[in-house]
């Protein structure tokens, strides 16, 4: 046989099995178009129908994708009628736009309606106050308030947003789902706004959780505590960026919001992981001074203070990473870079377009 024959029957053999390589669920809404009609993200998506709770929405933290054999079927349809599902870690709204581009490539009826069910749950669960509750069936606890918390309520509401601009993976929703899900949208941007974290009269940013009723900032777990949130605003701001023609009220939402994530940005100083043998694992998380550190932000700032804010379990506020206990210290994410690219890309271009002449970003005075 050739060379180039060979070489030729090689590659179809390698391409055939990168084909046949199980997609995670993780990746499954990255995919090209006609991956959605194929057999595996059809196998993916009939397990997303049978994770799909009575009441339409979906419990969080499920491999999706994993291969299911009848015990675990037959226990999914037994756990049909539990009550929770949730917004918490992408889920709902994640397999709802995977519904929706299986549906797309295949119009199997079945995944349609599955969409539609679950969107009846996201539009009745939505508070008076614009918001949406963690646990969307029967929530308790820190799951009832307004849940900004990993990108919860901005999710339903991105979702939502697309289905009301009919957009093609959703053009299979009818005039009144499409009517229903902008009116969803436009009270959910009330309720952002109404939300936005005052101080003294200035704009800040938003808690992780607000009261369904008052919109006050509320703690969830005991060392996350009411306060104004350098990770979660991020999402809130970006999702007010997306908003065409943005109305004079959004518009002083994301000046202020700017404004203060370069006002809470925190420089000289990096994070760094190290090892130290009397600690568990033999390793430890300190912040040391370094003049050349890319600026990072807090997760959580103190209302009125604007003071980067830690706890341990005990739920006792201090100022120091190196004063909270090392399980809390090493096992949560206190710092980050979470405003970086919207400030130094995507606020510049929003900016030029919505606010010219009016860029808020301005040299602060260095914070420690």
């Amino acid at each position: 046989m050739r060379p180039t024959m060979v070489s030729c029957l090689l590659a179809l053999a390698c391409s055939s099995a990168a084909a046949e390589k199980p997609v995670p669920w993780t990746s499954c809404l990255r995919q090209k178009p006609a991956w959605y009609a194929t057999a595996d993200a059809l196998r993916i998506a009939d397990n997303v129908l049978l994770y799909q709770r009575a009441d339409g929405g979906w419990p969080k933290n499920i491999d999706m994708a994993a291969k299911l054999d009848a015990k675990a079927v037959a226990r999914l349809r037994n756990d049909k009628g539990r009550h929770d599902s949730i917004i918490d870690n992408g889920a709902t709204y994640t397999q709802m736009r995977y519904l929706a581009k299986v549906y797309a490539a295949t119009r199997a009826e079945r995944f349609r309606q599955s969409f539609l069910r679950a969107m009846v749950l996201l539009l009745r669960t939505q508070y008076p106050t614009g918001g949406w509750p963690q646990q969307l069936i029967r929530p308790s606890g820190y799951q009832r308030h307004i849940t900004f918390n990993d990108g919860a309520m901005i999710g339903v509401m991105s979702l939502l947003h697309d289905v009301a601009a009919g957009k093609p993976d959703f053009a299979f929703v009818g005039a009144k789902g499409r009517r229903a899900a902008a009116r969803a949208v436009e009270k959910g941007v009330e309720c952002i706004l109404r939300c936005q974290i005052r101080v003294k009269g200035t704009l800040t940013a938003w808690c992780a959780q607000h009261d369904a009723k008052t919109l006050e900032p509320r703690p969830a777990r005991s060392y996350e505590k009411a306060s104004i949130s350098g990770g979660e605003s991020v999402g809130i701001v970006g999702f007010l960026m997306e908003l065409d023609h943005p109305s004079p009220a959004v518009v002083e939402a994301v000046q202020g919001a700017v404004a203060w994530f370069e006002a809470a940005k925190l420089t000289g100083i990096r994070q760094v992981t190290k090892r130290d043998p009397a600690k568990p694992r033999g390793l430890d998380k300190v912040i040391i001074k370094d003049p050349d550190a890319p600026p990072l932000w807090a997760r959580f700032y103190e209302i009125g203070t604007n003071r980067a804010i830690f706890c341990s379990r005990d739920g006792i506020i201090r100022y120091s990473i190196a004063e909270i206990s090392h399980e809390r210290r090493t096992g949560y994410a206190w710092y980050g870079t979470w405003p970086a690219r919207l400030l130094t890309h995507d606020y510049p271009a929003w900016q030029k377009r919505w606010a010219p002449g009016n860029n808020v970003l301005k040299p602060a005075q260095k914070r420690r």
